[in-house]
């Protein structure tokens, strides 16, 4: 599948997550009597990956988050040649599905912006958390994220299940993230938000990219020393010899 395509893809895939995740997050969770709450914020980033791994995991791989590519490098199940593209699809992706989301919810009489689910540390941390509370939240979750991605994708995994695995994981750390950071586990998923409240968003982004980035890192070295890796197939593939693919925030 040529590199452009693959990217077209990841760019669409990132627009569902950051438009469902978010958009539920924005227009959903706290709705007068029928909100969703944390719960449901959590199932819809889970569902965003879910739907989108058999819609598009035969071909990009469904990564929709530069720290699961970055992962996915540094185990070699990805060529480091092609995360620029991969990257820069992520996020076109997430800024598109911010702006749409901004249309959307300007269109309520009354609407304020606020957080517009952006991620935050310390006074903007949801649960009122430090930096380095939120430093560790952020590197731990997108590390055990990469660890369900790379073994539930592996070649001696069950066959087929990777997406179900992986959504299932994703809303797992929304659950426990939300509180500390409003959970990013990717950077595409933070700086679409982010870009729209400006200010005190955009100066914290910074955390929002070198935390996932460095648990993906950290995750890609350390699960081939667990559990040896198999032969690349495709490239950007995460599910090698299965029917599908999935990965993503």
């Amino acid at each position: 599948m040529p590199l452009g395509k693959r990217a077209a893809a990841e760019l669409l895939g990132t627009f569902w997550l950051v438009f469902g995740g978010c958009g539920s997050a924005v227009l959903a969770a706290a709705f007068p009597g029928l909100g969703i709450g944390f719960l449901g914020v959590a199932c819809a980033f889970g569902l965003t990956v879910l739907t989108m791994a058999y819609a598009i995991g035969h071909i990009s791989g469904c990564h929709l988050n530069p720290a699961v590519s970055v992962g996915l490098a540094v185990a070699r199940r990805f060529p480091a040649s092609e995360l620029p593209a991969y990257i820069v699809a992520q996020v076109m992706g997430a800024i598109a599905a911010a702006g749409v989301l901004f249309v959307i919810a300007t269109g309520k009489p009354g609407f304020t912006l606020g957080g517009f689910a952006s991620n935050g540390y310390a006074e903007h941390s949801p649960g009122g958390y430090s930096l380095v509370a939120c430093l560790v939240a952020e590197v731990v979750l997108t590390f055990m994220f990469l660890v369900i991605i790379l073994g539930s994708t592996h070649s001696r995994a069950p066959k087929g299940f990777a997406p179900i695995a992986i959504g299932l994981g994703l809303t797992l750390i929304h659950l426990v993230g939300i509180p500390v950071t409003n959970t990013s586990v990717n950077p595409a998923r933070s700086t679409g938000p982010a870009l729209f409240v400006g200010g005190w968003a955009v100066g914290q982004l910074w955390l929002f990219w070198v935390a996932p980035i460095a648990g993906a890192i950290i995750a890609g070295l350390a699960f081939g020393a667990l559990a040896g890796e198999p032969e690349p197939d495709v490239a950007g593939d995460l599910a090698p010899k299965t029917a599908a693919a999935a990965a993503g925030r």
